[in-house]
Protein backbone atom coordinates (compact mmCIF):
# COMPACT_ATOMS: atom_id res chain seq x y z
CA UNK A 1 0.00 0.00 0.00
CA UNK A 2 1.21 3.44 -0.82
CA UNK A 3 0.49 6.59 0.90
CA UNK A 4 1.04 10.33 0.22
CA UNK A 5 1.46 13.12 2.81
CA UNK A 6 0.85 16.31 0.67
CA UNK A 7 2.20 18.91 3.14
CA UNK A 8 4.34 16.34 4.15
CA UNK A 9 7.20 18.84 5.41
CA UNK A 10 4.86 19.88 8.46
CA UNK A 11 6.55 19.56 11.87
CA UNK A 12 3.61 17.76 12.78
CA UNK A 13 4.26 14.78 10.24
CA UNK A 14 5.95 13.11 13.20
CA UNK A 15 2.91 12.23 14.80
CA UNK A 16 1.33 10.52 11.57
CA UNK A 17 4.62 8.68 11.11
CA UNK A 18 4.12 7.35 15.08
CA UNK A 19 0.37 6.42 14.14
CA UNK A 20 1.80 4.38 11.08
CA UNK A 21 4.40 3.01 12.80
CA UNK A 22 2.53 2.07 15.78
CA UNK A 23 -1.14 0.51 13.78
CA UNK A 24 1.07 -0.95 11.00
CA UNK A 25 -1.45 -3.83 11.48
CA UNK A 26 -4.41 -2.18 10.92
CA UNK A 27 -2.84 -0.10 7.55
CA UNK A 28 -0.20 -2.22 6.27
CA UNK A 29 1.88 1.04 4.42
CA UNK A 30 4.49 -0.17 2.06
CA UNK A 31 5.46 2.93 0.92
CA UNK A 32 5.33 6.20 2.16
CA UNK A 33 5.61 9.61 0.21
CA UNK A 34 6.15 13.04 1.81
CA UNK A 35 5.28 15.75 -0.25
CA UNK A 36 6.25 19.19 0.00
CA UNK A 37 7.67 22.37 -2.00
CA UNK A 38 9.99 22.76 1.58
CA UNK A 39 12.87 20.76 0.07
CA UNK A 40 15.04 21.24 3.41
CA UNK A 41 12.22 20.36 5.94
CA UNK A 42 11.17 17.81 3.36
CA UNK A 43 14.82 16.46 4.57
CA UNK A 44 14.68 16.55 7.70
CA UNK A 45 11.09 14.93 8.41
CA UNK A 46 12.14 12.29 5.73
CA UNK A 47 14.83 11.62 8.46
CA UNK A 48 13.00 11.30 10.93
CA UNK A 49 10.64 9.36 9.67
CA UNK A 50 12.79 7.01 8.30
CA UNK A 51 13.96 6.63 11.85
CA UNK A 52 10.55 5.98 13.42
CA UNK A 53 9.50 3.28 11.48
CA UNK A 54 13.38 1.29 12.06
CA UNK A 55 12.65 1.94 15.79
CA UNK A 56 9.81 0.37 15.80
CA UNK A 57 10.44 -2.16 13.41
CA UNK A 58 8.28 -1.16 10.54
CA UNK A 59 9.41 -2.02 6.54
CA UNK A 60 7.87 0.77 5.03
CA UNK A 61 10.28 2.84 2.55
CA UNK A 62 9.72 6.74 3.36
CA UNK A 63 10.34 9.10 0.37
CA UNK A 64 10.45 12.36 -0.26
CA UNK A 65 9.34 14.55 -3.33
CA UNK A 66 8.59 18.41 -4.01
CA UNK A 67 7.19 17.11 -7.29
CA UNK A 68 2.70 16.57 -6.40
CA UNK A 69 2.23 14.48 -9.48
CA UNK A 70 5.30 12.28 -8.88
CA UNK A 71 4.56 12.05 -5.19
CA UNK A 72 1.15 11.00 -5.74
CA UNK A 73 1.57 8.53 -8.69
CA UNK A 74 0.29 5.29 -7.61
CA UNK A 75 -1.05 6.33 -3.97
CA UNK A 76 -4.02 4.58 -2.47
CA UNK A 77 -4.64 7.33 -0.22
CA UNK A 78 -3.55 10.80 -0.23
CA UNK A 79 -3.69 13.08 2.98
CA UNK A 80 -3.92 17.01 2.35
CA UNK A 81 -2.95 18.94 5.64
CA UNK A 82 -1.29 22.41 3.92
CA UNK A 83 -0.63 26.25 5.14
CA UNK A 84 -0.90 28.30 2.49
CA UNK A 85 1.16 31.55 3.66
CA UNK A 86 2.61 29.63 6.72
CA UNK A 87 2.49 30.69 10.39
CA UNK A 88 2.90 34.30 9.24
CA UNK A 89 -0.34 34.01 6.94
CA UNK A 90 -2.01 32.46 10.01
CA UNK A 91 -0.65 35.45 12.76
CA UNK A 92 -2.38 37.92 10.24
CA UNK A 93 -5.33 36.13 10.36
CA UNK A 94 -6.00 35.97 14.02
CA UNK A 95 -4.45 39.56 14.35
CA UNK A 96 -5.95 41.48 11.93
CA UNK A 97 -9.88 40.71 12.42
CA UNK A 98 -9.21 41.83 15.85
CA UNK A 99 -9.09 45.83 15.17
CA UNK A 100 -12.75 45.78 13.49
CA UNK A 101 -14.16 43.57 17.10
CA UNK A 102 -13.98 40.43 15.70
CA UNK A 103 -12.55 37.19 17.04
CA UNK A 104 -9.10 36.75 15.20
CA UNK A 105 -9.18 32.99 14.31
CA UNK A 106 -7.75 30.58 11.71
CA UNK A 107 -10.90 28.67 10.75
CA UNK A 108 -13.38 30.39 11.55
CA UNK A 109 -15.53 34.04 10.91
CA UNK A 110 -13.13 36.52 9.23
CA UNK A 111 -9.40 35.02 9.66
CA UNK A 112 -11.30 31.44 8.59
CA UNK A 113 -12.59 33.39 5.38
CA UNK A 114 -9.09 34.54 4.64
CA UNK A 115 -7.68 31.00 5.37
CA UNK A 116 -10.41 29.65 2.80
CA UNK A 117 -9.44 32.10 0.01
CA UNK A 118 -5.68 31.24 0.16
CA UNK A 119 -6.25 27.62 0.61
CA UNK A 120 -8.81 26.52 -1.84
CA UNK A 121 -7.89 27.09 -5.45
CA UNK A 122 -4.40 25.78 -4.34
CA UNK A 123 -6.12 22.44 -2.91
CA UNK A 124 -8.40 22.20 -6.31
CA UNK A 125 -5.18 22.56 -8.32
CA UNK A 126 -3.38 19.54 -6.04
CA UNK A 127 -6.40 17.28 -6.36
CA UNK A 128 -6.64 17.61 -10.20
CA UNK A 129 -3.12 16.28 -10.29
CA UNK A 130 -3.76 13.39 -7.90
CA UNK A 131 -7.06 12.57 -10.44
CA UNK A 132 -4.54 12.50 -13.23
CA UNK A 133 -2.27 10.69 -11.95
CA UNK A 134 -4.42 8.34 -10.03
CA UNK A 135 -7.98 8.82 -10.38
CA UNK A 136 -9.03 5.84 -7.93
CA UNK A 137 -7.12 7.27 -4.66
CA UNK A 138 -8.58 8.41 -1.98
CA UNK A 139 -8.44 12.07 -0.82
CA UNK A 140 -8.77 12.47 2.99
CA UNK A 141 -8.35 16.14 4.00
CA UNK A 142 -6.83 17.78 7.11
CA UNK A 143 -6.90 21.01 5.92
CA UNK A 144 -8.68 23.83 7.37
CA UNK A 145 -11.29 25.40 7.37
CA UNK A 146 -12.07 21.34 6.75
CA UNK A 147 -15.73 21.53 5.83
CA UNK A 148 -15.41 24.44 3.20
CA UNK A 149 -12.28 22.32 1.48
CA UNK A 150 -14.33 19.23 1.61
CA UNK A 151 -17.10 20.95 -0.07
CA UNK A 152 -14.61 22.22 -3.03
CA UNK A 153 -13.08 18.71 -3.53
CA UNK A 154 -16.54 17.29 -3.44
CA UNK A 155 -18.24 19.64 -5.88
CA UNK A 156 -15.50 19.32 -8.40
CA UNK A 157 -16.23 15.76 -8.09
CA UNK A 158 -13.22 13.85 -6.35
CA UNK A 159 -13.20 11.21 -4.36
CA UNK A 160 -12.33 13.00 -0.65
CA UNK A 161 -13.64 12.59 2.65
CA UNK A 162 -13.19 15.52 5.38
CA UNK A 163 -11.00 14.82 9.19
CA UNK A 164 -10.52 16.58 12.10
CA UNK A 165 -9.76 15.50 15.10
CA UNK A 166 -11.95 17.05 17.47
CA UNK A 167 -14.62 14.09 18.33
CA UNK A 168 -11.80 11.62 18.42
CA UNK A 169 -10.45 13.99 21.36
CA UNK A 170 -14.58 13.79 22.80
CA UNK A 171 -14.10 10.35 22.72
CA UNK A 172 -10.68 9.85 24.09
CA UNK A 173 -11.83 12.30 27.27
CA UNK A 174 -14.54 10.51 27.64
CA UNK A 175 -13.22 7.00 27.77
CA UNK A 176 -10.88 8.09 30.59
CA UNK A 177 -13.62 9.85 32.42
CA UNK A 178 -15.60 6.26 32.10
CA UNK A 179 -12.41 4.39 33.17
CA UNK A 180 -12.64 2.38 29.44
CA UNK A 181 -11.30 1.74 26.08
CA UNK A 182 -11.99 4.53 23.51
CA UNK A 183 -13.64 1.88 21.18
CA UNK A 184 -16.01 1.32 23.82
CA UNK A 185 -16.92 5.21 23.42
CA UNK A 186 -19.45 6.35 20.56
CA UNK A 187 -20.67 9.98 20.15
CA UNK A 188 -23.57 11.29 19.22
CA UNK A 189 -22.18 14.55 17.41
CA UNK A 190 -23.86 16.60 14.85
CA UNK A 191 -23.26 19.65 12.82
CA UNK A 192 -20.50 21.25 11.06
CA UNK A 193 -16.72 21.51 11.03
CA UNK A 194 -15.58 23.22 14.28
CA UNK A 195 -19.55 23.84 15.29
CA UNK A 196 -20.48 20.86 16.46
CA UNK A 197 -22.35 19.51 19.97
CA UNK A 198 -22.02 15.84 21.22
CA UNK A 199 -25.79 14.89 22.47
CA UNK A 200 -25.19 11.48 23.36
CA UNK A 201 -22.19 9.71 24.24
CA UNK A 202 -22.95 5.39 24.18
CA UNK A 203 -20.84 3.26 26.20
CA UNK A 204 -21.22 -0.17 24.22
CA UNK A 205 -21.71 -3.70 25.09
CA UNK A 206 -18.31 -4.26 23.36
CA UNK A 207 -16.19 -2.74 19.91
CA UNK A 208 -18.52 -2.53 17.24
CA UNK A 209 -21.95 -3.51 18.94
CA UNK A 210 -24.95 -2.08 17.80
CA UNK A 211 -26.31 -2.11 21.75
CA UNK A 212 -25.16 -0.14 24.66
CA UNK A 213 -26.53 2.59 27.23
CA UNK A 214 -26.69 6.11 27.30
CA UNK A 215 -23.67 7.91 29.58
CA UNK A 216 -23.92 11.43 28.75
CA UNK A 217 -25.93 12.73 32.14
CA UNK A 218 -23.68 10.54 34.21
CA UNK A 219 -20.86 12.06 32.45
CA UNK A 220 -22.09 15.94 32.97
CA UNK A 221 -22.89 14.93 36.58
CA UNK A 222 -19.51 13.44 37.29
CA UNK A 223 -17.17 15.32 35.20
CA UNK A 224 -19.00 18.55 34.59
CA UNK A 225 -16.17 20.60 36.05
CA UNK A 226 -13.52 19.19 34.48
CA UNK A 227 -15.82 19.23 30.86
CA UNK A 228 -16.41 22.56 31.11
CA UNK A 229 -12.57 24.03 32.05
CA UNK A 230 -11.66 22.04 28.97
CA UNK A 231 -14.08 23.88 26.69
CA UNK A 232 -13.66 27.19 29.17
CA UNK A 233 -17.22 27.23 29.19
CA UNK A 234 -19.77 28.28 31.91
CA UNK A 235 -20.67 24.57 33.94
CA UNK A 236 -24.30 25.64 34.23
CA UNK A 237 -24.56 26.65 30.88
CA UNK A 238 -23.45 23.02 29.73
CA UNK A 239 -25.61 21.09 32.49
CA UNK A 240 -28.90 23.25 31.58
CA UNK A 241 -27.93 22.22 27.87
CA UNK A 242 -27.35 18.84 28.27
CA UNK A 243 -24.92 18.85 25.56
CA UNK A 244 -21.12 19.18 25.27
CA UNK A 245 -20.69 21.85 22.85
CA UNK A 246 -17.13 21.83 20.61
CA UNK A 247 -14.82 24.02 22.04
CA UNK A 248 -14.97 26.37 18.74
CA UNK A 249 -18.11 27.02 19.86
CA UNK A 250 -16.87 29.78 22.30
CA UNK A 251 -15.96 31.89 19.97
CA UNK A 252 -19.78 32.00 19.10
CA UNK A 253 -21.20 31.74 22.77
CA UNK A 254 -18.72 34.60 24.31
CA UNK A 255 -17.64 36.57 21.56
CA UNK A 256 -16.79 39.69 22.95
CA UNK A 257 -15.30 38.19 25.99
CA UNK A 258 -12.76 36.08 23.64
CA UNK A 259 -12.01 39.10 21.83
CA UNK A 260 -11.04 41.16 24.90
CA UNK A 261 -8.99 38.32 26.10
CA UNK A 262 -7.14 37.50 22.38
CA UNK A 263 -6.25 41.55 22.45
CA UNK A 264 -4.27 40.97 25.62
CA UNK A 265 -2.31 38.15 24.36
CA UNK A 266 0.06 37.04 21.75
CA UNK A 267 -1.31 35.08 19.05
CA UNK A 268 -1.42 31.05 18.29
CA UNK A 269 0.74 31.42 15.38
CA UNK A 270 3.16 33.18 16.81
CA UNK A 271 3.13 30.15 19.88
CA UNK A 272 2.96 27.72 17.08
CA UNK A 273 5.57 29.18 14.93
CA UNK A 274 7.75 29.24 18.25
CA UNK A 275 7.32 25.74 18.55
CA UNK A 276 8.10 24.52 15.25
CA UNK A 277 11.52 26.21 15.44
CA UNK A 278 12.40 24.26 18.60
CA UNK A 279 10.94 20.76 16.78
CA UNK A 280 13.04 21.99 13.57
CA UNK A 281 16.14 21.92 15.45
CA UNK A 282 15.05 18.80 17.39
CA UNK A 283 14.60 16.79 13.68
CA UNK A 284 17.78 17.71 12.89
CA UNK A 285 19.40 15.65 15.80
CA UNK A 286 20.60 12.40 14.07
CA UNK A 287 20.12 10.28 17.02
CA UNK A 288 16.53 11.22 17.39
CA UNK A 289 13.81 8.08 16.60
CA UNK A 290 10.55 9.06 18.29
CA UNK A 291 8.33 11.50 18.17
CA UNK A 292 9.38 14.73 21.18
CA UNK A 293 7.07 15.03 23.94
CA UNK A 294 7.35 18.96 22.58
CA UNK A 295 4.99 18.11 19.52
CA UNK A 296 1.83 17.66 21.79
CA UNK A 297 1.90 21.18 22.21
CA UNK A 298 1.66 21.75 18.85
CA UNK A 299 -1.58 20.75 18.36
CA UNK A 300 -4.07 17.73 15.92
CA UNK A 301 -3.72 15.23 19.28
CA UNK A 302 -5.11 12.00 18.24
CA UNK A 303 -5.11 12.76 14.41
CA UNK A 304 -2.76 9.93 13.65
CA UNK A 305 -5.28 7.83 15.22
CA UNK A 306 -8.41 8.97 13.46
CA UNK A 307 -6.52 9.07 9.91
CA UNK A 308 -5.53 5.40 10.59
CA UNK A 309 -9.27 4.51 11.31
CA UNK A 310 -10.12 5.90 8.60
CA UNK A 311 -7.74 5.26 5.80
CA UNK A 312 -8.09 1.19 6.67
CA UNK A 313 -11.90 1.42 6.37
CA UNK A 314 -11.40 3.31 3.13
CA UNK A 315 -8.74 0.97 1.79
CA UNK A 316 -10.71 -1.99 3.12
CA UNK A 317 -7.93 -3.27 4.97
CA UNK A 318 -9.47 -3.43 8.65
CA UNK A 319 -11.92 -6.02 7.15
CA UNK A 320 -15.12 -4.30 7.52
CA UNK A 321 -17.44 -1.69 8.27
CA UNK A 322 -16.65 0.99 10.98
CA UNK A 323 -18.46 3.93 12.19
CA UNK A 324 -16.85 6.97 12.27
CA UNK A 325 -16.87 10.94 12.58
CA UNK A 326 -16.23 12.86 9.33
CA UNK A 327 -16.91 15.59 7.08
CA UNK A 328 -18.68 14.13 4.29
CA UNK A 329 -21.91 15.37 1.67
CA UNK A 330 -25.39 15.91 3.33
CA UNK A 331 -27.70 14.37 0.91
CA UNK A 332 -30.85 15.07 2.90
CA UNK A 333 -29.46 13.62 6.52
CA UNK A 334 -29.79 17.15 8.13
CA UNK A 335 -33.19 17.99 6.06
CA UNK A 336 -32.83 21.56 6.91
CA UNK A 337 -29.28 22.08 5.03
CA UNK A 338 -29.05 21.33 1.35
CA UNK A 339 -27.89 18.46 -0.15
CA UNK A 340 -23.99 19.41 -1.09
CA UNK A 341 -23.65 20.99 2.67
CA UNK A 342 -20.80 19.19 4.12
CA UNK A 343 -21.70 17.90 7.74
CA UNK A 344 -19.79 16.32 10.30
CA UNK A 345 -21.34 13.40 11.89
CA UNK A 346 -21.02 9.75 12.46
CA UNK A 347 -20.67 7.64 9.51
CA UNK A 348 -20.34 3.96 7.75
CA UNK A 349 -16.95 3.82 6.12
CA UNK A 350 -15.87 0.60 4.38
CA UNK A 351 -14.08 -0.23 0.89
CA UNK A 352 -17.65 0.83 -0.85
CA UNK A 353 -17.19 4.55 0.53
CA UNK A 354 -19.03 6.61 2.99
CA UNK A 355 -22.24 6.91 4.46
CA UNK A 356 -23.46 9.31 7.07
CA UNK A 357 -25.79 7.61 9.63
CA UNK A 358 -29.44 9.23 9.88
CA UNK A 359 -29.64 11.70 12.59
CA UNK A 360 -32.13 12.40 15.11
CA UNK A 361 -34.09 15.98 14.53
CA UNK A 362 -31.48 18.71 15.49
CA UNK A 363 -32.84 21.26 18.02
CA UNK A 364 -33.86 24.74 16.72
CA UNK A 365 -30.88 25.99 19.05
CA UNK A 366 -28.28 24.51 17.15
CA UNK A 367 -30.02 23.97 14.08
CA UNK A 368 -30.27 27.54 13.35
CA UNK A 369 -26.66 28.47 14.28
CA UNK A 370 -25.92 25.23 11.83
CA UNK A 371 -27.77 26.68 8.88
CA UNK A 372 -26.59 29.81 9.25
CA UNK A 373 -22.70 29.15 8.98
CA UNK A 374 -23.31 26.55 6.00
CA UNK A 375 -24.89 29.70 4.39
CA UNK A 376 -21.34 31.81 5.02
CA UNK A 377 -19.72 28.77 4.08
CA UNK A 378 -21.66 28.21 0.51
CA UNK A 379 -20.68 32.35 0.28
CA UNK A 380 -17.76 31.47 1.38
CA UNK A 381 -16.51 28.81 -1.75
CA UNK A 382 -18.37 30.74 -4.24
CA UNK A 383 -15.80 33.78 -2.93
CA UNK A 384 -13.21 31.00 -3.04
CA UNK A 385 -13.19 29.91 -6.37
CA UNK A 386 -14.31 33.18 -8.59
CA UNK A 387 -13.28 36.09 -6.48
CA UNK A 388 -14.20 39.70 -6.21
CA UNK A 389 -14.61 41.95 -3.18
CA UNK A 390 -18.33 42.07 -3.53
CA UNK A 391 -18.44 38.09 -3.03
CA UNK A 392 -15.82 38.38 0.07
CA UNK A 393 -17.94 41.02 1.87
CA UNK A 394 -21.14 39.14 1.21
CA UNK A 395 -19.60 36.04 2.96
CA UNK A 396 -18.24 38.03 5.87
CA UNK A 397 -21.78 39.80 5.92
CA UNK A 398 -23.63 36.81 6.29
CA UNK A 399 -21.25 35.13 9.00
CA UNK A 400 -22.75 35.17 12.33
CA UNK A 401 -19.42 36.73 14.35
CA UNK A 402 -19.49 39.29 12.29
CA UNK A 403 -23.21 40.11 10.55
CA UNK A 404 -22.65 44.08 10.65
CA UNK A 405 -22.63 46.32 7.30
CA UNK A 406 -19.66 48.85 8.51
CA UNK A 407 -17.84 45.41 9.90
CA UNK A 408 -18.06 43.71 7.06
CA UNK A 409 -16.55 46.52 5.11
CA UNK A 410 -13.45 46.84 7.38
CA UNK A 411 -13.32 43.43 7.57
CA UNK A 412 -13.20 42.80 4.02
CA UNK A 413 -10.63 45.72 2.90
CA UNK A 414 -8.00 44.49 6.03
CA UNK A 415 -8.51 40.41 4.51
CA UNK A 416 -7.80 41.43 0.90
CA UNK A 417 -4.89 43.89 1.79
CA UNK A 418 -3.23 41.21 4.22
CA UNK A 419 -3.78 38.52 1.54
CA UNK A 420 -3.38 39.91 -2.09
CA UNK A 421 -0.08 37.93 -2.82
CA UNK A 422 -2.36 34.46 -2.23
CA UNK A 423 -5.13 35.74 -4.41
CA UNK A 424 -4.52 36.30 -7.75
CA UNK A 425 -7.89 38.01 -8.75
CA UNK A 426 -7.17 40.74 -5.76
Amino acid sequence: MKLAIVGGGSTYTPELIDGFARLRDTLPIGELVLVDPAADRLELIGGLARRIFARQGHGAVVTTTTDVEAGVQGADAVLLQLRVGGQAARNQDETWPLECGCVGQETTGAGGLAKALRTVPVVLDIAEKVRRANPDAWIVDFTNPVGIVTRALQSAGHKAVGLCNVAIGFQRRFAKHLGVAPELVRLDHVGLNHLTWERGVTLLDAPGSATGREVLPELLAGFGKEIAQDLLLPQPVIERLGVVPSYYLRYFYQHDQVVEELKTKGSRAAEVAAIERQLLEMYADPTLDTKPELLSKRGGAFYSEAAVQLIASLLGTDGGTSVQVVNTRNDGVLPFLPDDAVIEVPAEVDAAGVRPLPQRPVEPLYAGLIAAVTAYEHLALDAALHGGRDRVFDALLSHPLVGQIERADQLTDRLLAHNREHLAWA
